[in-house]
């Protein structure tokens, strides 16, 4: 039996090209390298561009009707909702906490960025079905 990689390689490839864009777009923002806001949220999501490049690409090649679709769809609904209510929530928390301390105490304030909004999840979502549709479609090794 062959190893296919390119069940670890397109969702790597998919948080490349999420990571990046963000990069991008918050250098662009932010008129200066945005290496200070890499992180949690922001547009897209990378987290929803790994989990909907899986679901792709076993939609690909498996099929609709694979179990294997099933589960990993299952995985991106569990990491979206957690992206978009919990995480937010955590980060809504930090807001409060920061806003209670001060400079003073030597306490380092907490990542207020930590989830994302539908916008930044939806974008996510399509760049991991292209990143996955344009990798499957046009590169013939697998």
């Amino acid at each position: 039996m062959n190893m296919d990689l390119s069940y670890a390689l397109i969702p790597f490839l998919a948080w490349l090209v999420a990571g990046s864009t963000k990069f991008l777009i918050n250098t662009i923002r932010a008129k200066r390298f945005a290496f200070d806001l890499i992180g949690y949220g922001g547009l897209p999501s990378n987290h929803s561009a790994i989990v909907s490049s899986t679901a792709a690409l076993i939609a690909l090649k498996e099929g609709i009707g694979h179990p294997a679709f099933g589960l990993a769809v299952t995985l991106a609904f569990i990491v979206i909702l957690d992206a978009n209510s919990l995480r937010r929530q955590i980060g809504a928390q930090a807001a409060v906490i920061n806003r209670l301390t001060t400079p003073s105490e030597g306490l380092k304030p907490l990542r207020e960025r930590m989830g994302h909004t539908r916008t930044e999840i939806a974008a996510g979502v399509l760049v991991g079905v292209v990143v996955a549709f344009v990798t499957y479609t046009f590169i013939p090794i697998w």
